[in-house]
């Protein structure tokens, strides 16, 4: 989302966002910008410093998102004095007029971090067969219903208790991997469905498992 009235440099920005494949909206106020941050997805904020309202606009954001740090935010302004990034939660700087070589190569950082926080988040549906080892029991056959990098999401057969320790152990689709780690059932139903968060990979496996999760991202 880009926060300016300036034309000019509106329109710079969304040429450039446009050849990185990012789609953009403009809001020509503070008070509008407001309202689309906090009621739709956001995946990064430039926003122009000289803008009347813009800095109650950044205070809002700064305190009321306590995950604001995963949303990459660029600030705008011909004030070279307003280069306090660390104070403004910024993680990048434009000055005007842009530099085109110099947006270009910021904004290219700043969407290969909205692509990680994508892919942090993402869940990838499947239903393949997985085995747990819950210690205290034998080993339970569930399905798989969702993977992401950080857990996944299962139903059984019978209601599982949240809390318990699990082993995991299943092979990933199209991929020379099987993945067998340590994890904990975060959350579990009265109907069988579940959600591992994964606490113990090995660093390999921990890889593998984030090419694997970026690959299904970008091929579907």
């Amino acid at each position: 989302m880009v926060v300016s009235r300036d034309w000019q440099e509106v329109s710079v920005l969304e040429c450039i966002l446009s050849s990185l494949h990012i789609g953009v909206k403009v809001e020509r106020s503070a008070q509008s910008a407001r309202a689309r941050f906090f009621k739709t997805k956001v995946d990064a904020l430039i926003v122009d410093r000289d803008m009347v309202g813009s800095e109650r606009f950044l205070e809002s954001v700064r305190i009321s998102r306590s995950d604001n740090k995963s949303v990459p935010i660029v600030l705008l302004s011909g004030s070279p004095e307003r280069h306090d990034l660390p104070v403004s939660g910024a993680t990048f700087f434009f000055e005007k007029p842009l530099s085109v070589e110099e947006a270009v190569r910021t904004l290219s950082a700043a969407r290969n971090m909205m692509l990680h926080g994508r892919l942090r988040y993402h869940r990838e549906s499947l239903d393949i067969p997985v085995s747990l080892d819950l210690g205290s029991r034998s080993k339970v056959h569930v399905q798989l219903r969702n993977l992401s990098q950080g857990g996944m999401g299962i139903w059984a057969s019978h209601p599982l208790e949240s809390g318990e320790p699990v082993k995991i152990n299943f092979k990933l689709p199209n991929a020379d991997c099987c993945v067998q780690a340590e994890g904990e059932l975060a959350w579990a139903d009265k109907h069988g469905h579940a959600g591992i968060r994964f606490l113990d990979i090995p660093p390999t496996l921990r890889r593998s498992l984030q090419l694997w999760v970026e690959r299904q991202y970008f091929t579907n």
